[in-house]
């Protein structure tokens, strides 16, 4: 038995970006773009979920990263992202979102999220607990997945 660090299940946290990204397609929540780094906006916070929007410019990317104790989802709300995650036995992997597509991450998945097209994205991303910090890694030589450093933060767009 596999005791979750939430009562939130992951297929909830996955309805809740879909249901912020229609108010966001609405008009209910500004989007901001900046061309130097990716923008974000807490939506909103409680002891179990953080709510975030997230606007993506060209090449703008996460870096490959885990969300610690925290299960995750994210919604696309208009645009393209792709995300690289890592599958373990595999190795690096990866798979386009496009506007509307919604996907939940477990605790311990490591991914990196980039928009490679000229057209800006929009997401919106839920974490369960709420995040308290970020671990980043890189593939090395060998193909394997190594830690290179872990952020304290609870937010998803860390000073780096």
């Amino acid at each position: 038995m596999t005791i979750a660090p939430t009562p939130v299940p992951l297929r909830d946290l996955v309805d809740l970006t879909r249901t912020v990204a229609a108010e966001v397609r609405a008009g209910r929540h500004p989007v901001h773009f900046d061309a130097d780094d990716r923008w974000s906006l807490r939506l909103s916070s409680d002891p179990y979920t953080d709510v975030w929007l997230i606007s993506w410019t060209q090449e703008q990317s996460t870096e490959l990263h885990d969300h610690a104790g925290s299960l995750g989802a994210l919604t696309v709300v208009s645009g393209v992202v792709t995300e690289r995650f890592w599958t373990g036995t595999s190795g690096l992997r990866e798979r386009r979102l496009r506007g509307g597509r919604g996907i939940g991450f477990p605790v311990g998945h490591v991914h990196d999220v980039v928009n490679t097209q000229p057209e800006p994205a929009v997401t919106v991303h839920a974490y369960s607990p709420p995040l308290t910090a970020m671990g980043y890694y890189e593939v090395d030589g060998a193909g394997a997945l190594r830690r290179v450093r872990t952020v304290l933060t609870d937010e998803p767009e860390p000073a780096r």
